[in-house]
């Protein structure tokens, strides 16, 4: 019995402890609790005014009554019907001293006070005739060099290009990429190939330290002047051997644009006979995995021995190399010079790691991510400092995107932005947003 007293006082006291402090206790209004995150709900009321652009063109026009009024419509509608607000256009110019000056141009609100609590964001926007200029730096500059040579040869066919022709695709390389170089020369023939491959210009341009895309893709055209011995020893493979030489010796950037490189060698004016046309395809002749190998020979200066072993995934990695993605790097750069290619790619000719210690090779740009031990798209460096090898190992269709990312990305031309007309062309949008009733 007495325990049973003992728990009722003890209720009792519990009770009316919580009755008095429940009766002197202040508890929060509901907006304290929760409150309303003013200046982020300014911001975004903002952007939304402004999506179809109907801020900008008001901000610019404040004596037209018809817009100002779609644009009151259209900010009471955006807002909850607790918030009341002031907006203010301000012209942006420049006062004394070069300081900005903000000199209002339109003030509309639905209050006559916005009270204690109010918080606001700010909008620029730009005149619709505002025109921006933007300035490629040049590869080669700075460091010397700076050609861009395209292999744009009539009398060479493609292979491994489907959709494309090999001329089509340097058309679209000219466009691309000749903002960013000192010079861009278009190799119109595999004659004006065999002139540079001599060390000779073609139009005044520096050969040393050129920037040499291939677009015949796994075919490479090879001049008439070459087709005989020794260039023509091992199907051809010695002419490989022979273009990764003069790639150290002029430090080029020799760009294969996909599938396997130098599987091929096209002139159509000399491989005339019925064996010269591999696949079907008039004035090109088949070479197999020892072009690619005699290449890396060259590069690496070292004696030239025939080797028909692939040194691809070929085939056998398919599965690994379904889908290779762009690595941060190249989607960056994609993002900094407006080049957007599809960010995920097949490439079943992508080559294995293993090449980088046996061809004295680093890798100085990759494009896409490395698979395992394979790699779909990079730069390749010689050690020695002279010379290098870019190859996408994509598989049949070409995207001269990606090509134009990893050189990008591999010199890094800077581009230099500005606007015309700067000032007049810039307004300043202020939205202060307060909450009915006060604090």
């Amino acid at each position: 019995m007495m325990r049973t007293i003992e728990v009722l006082i003890v209720i009792i006291i519990i009770t009316g402890a919580f009755l008095v402090s429940s009766f002197f206790a202040v508890l929060p209004w509901p907006r304290e609790v929760s409150p309303v995150n003013l200046r982020r709900l300014a911001l975004t009321t903002l952007q939304v005014l402004d999506s179809n652009y109907a801020l900008s063109q008001a901000s610019f026009d404040t004596d037209n009554f018809t817009l100002w009024s779609n644009l009151q419509v259209a900010l009471s509608a955006s807002l909850p019907p607790n918030v009341i607000y002031n907006l203010t256009v301000y012209e942006v110019g420049i006062g004394e001293h070069g300081a900005e000056l903000y000199v209002p141009k339109k003030f509309i609100s639905n209050v006559e006070s916005l009270g204690l609590t109010s918080d606001a964001s700010s909008y620029l926007v730009a005149s619709s005739n505002v025109t921006f200029n933007v300035i490629p730096e040049k590869i080669g500059e700075r460091e010397g060099g700076g050609t861009l040579y395209i292999l744009n040869c009539s009398d060479a066919p493609g292979w491994w290009i489907t959709g494309y022709t090999a001329q089509s695709l340097a058309e679209d390389l000219y466009k691309l990429l000749s903002p960013y170089f000192v010079n861009t020369i278009m190799v119109q023939n595999t004659t004006q190939l065999g002139r540079i491959l001599n060390g000779t210009a073609l139009q005044g341009e520096n050969v040393q330290n050129a920037v040499i895309i291939n677009t015949c893709g796994e075919a490479v055209p090879i001049p008439t002047a070459y087709c005989t011995a020794p260039y023509s020893n091992n199907s051809y493979a010695y002419y490989g051997y022979f273009l990764g030489q003069k790639v150290r010796q002029y430090n080029w950037t020799w760009s294969s644009i996909v599938g396997y490189p130098l599987y091929y060698v096209s002139n159509t004016g000399y491989f005339t006979g019925s064996s010269d046309h591999a696949w079907g395809i008039y004035g090109m002749r088949s070479v197999g995995a020892g072009g690619l190998n005699a290449f890396l020979q060259g590069l690496n200066n070292e004696q030239y021995s025939y080797n028909s072993t692939w040194i691809t995934g070929g085939t056998t990695q398919d599965s690994q190399l379904k889908t290779v993605p762009l690595t941060l790097n190249s989607i960056y750069y994609c993002n900094y010079y407006g080049i957007y290619p599809y960010t995920t790619q097949t490439a079943e000719r992508a080559l294995p790691s293993s090449i980088l210690g046996r061809y004295n090779l680093t890798v100085a740009t990759y494009i896409f991510e490395q698979v395992g031990t394979w790699i779909a798209g990079a730069i390749f460096k010689h050690n020695s400092g002279s010379g290098s090898f870019l190859a996408l190992g994509l598989t049949r269709t070409p995207d001269i995107r990606l090509t134009a990312v990893g050189l990008l990305s591999n010199f890094k031309p800077r581009l230099y932005r500005s606007e015309y007309t700067a000032y007049g062309t810039s307004r300043l949008v202020v939205l202060q947003l307060g909450l009915v009733g006060g604090a």
